[in-house]
């Protein structure tokens, strides 16, 4: 296969999750816009960021003028299992260049990973996973920015009441429900999920952040300690 029809299956394949992704980029665009900043502030800000979750999580901060450094550790927590995915997809990647690697990780999404590594799952010795990754990685990004402009430009016009929240979350679970099959995901999704609600109590939704941080460094944990029990079965 060539790297063209691979960046156009990538891109094909993503698109059947627009549904999702135009919901939340309309909430989180919305959202924004009604947060008292300004419009050019907020276009340049989901334009820049491309990151819902962050961008929701430190929008209040902002408005509140909150610190810089408070803003920064909370959008990097609320992104932190960006690194689970990192290091799920650290074989399909470990040949490219430093530079290559990180222009690519820079358009890592949610939806994004479950298709690549659902692809990785059913074709292991797929030849052009970079150039799959890619296309489907552009229509992400396009999809995103678009809905998300629009909820910017439209955010009067959108009631409330349309629910899109629960649109684009139920998406999500859809697609990352299949995941939950690899230990890693599994582990890291039951150990934020407890800690989410045990510590639902705490202020600023630190309960949430707390929840983040223990499932990630527990979804790392069952990632490491399943490599060395592979390394010691293959020795």
């Amino acid at each position: 296969m060539s790297g063209r029809a691979a960046f156009l299956r990538g891109m094909r394949e993503l698109s059947t999750a627009a549904p999702g992704i135009l919901a939340w980029g309309l909430v989180t665009g919305v959202a924004m816009a009604k947060s008292g900043l300004g419009l050019l502030e907020v276009s340049v800000l989901s334009l820049l960021a491309y990151a819902g979750s962050a961008q929701l999580a430190a929008l209040p901060l902002i408005v509140g003028a909150a610190p810089l450094w408070l803003i920064f550790l909370t959008a990097t927590i609320v992104n932190l299992r960006f690194v689970v995915y990192s290091v799920m997809l650290r074989p399909q990647f470990a040949r490219l260049s430093r530079a290559r690697r990180l222009w690519l990780g820079a358009f890592l999404a949610d939806i994004m990973f479950v298709k690549f590594a659902t692809l990785v799952q059913r074709e292991p010795q797929y030849p052009q996973g970079v150039a799959y990754f890619f296309g489907g990685a552009c229509a992400n990004w396009l999809l995103w920015q678009v809905s998300s402009l629009a909820g910017i430009l439209a955010a009067t016009a959108i009631p409330t009441r349309w629910g899109l929240e629960l649109a684009g979350t139920l998406t999500l679970i859809a697609l990352l429900v299949p995941l939950c099959a690899q230990r890693p995901v599994l582990v890291g999704a039951l150990v934020a999920g407890a800690v989410s609600v045990l510590a639902h109590a705490l202020p600023m939704r630190l309960g949430l952040l707390a929840g983040i941080v223990v499932g990630v460094l527990a979804a790392l944990f069952t990632e490491r300690r399943g490599r060395r029990a592979a390394a010691s079965g293959a020795a």
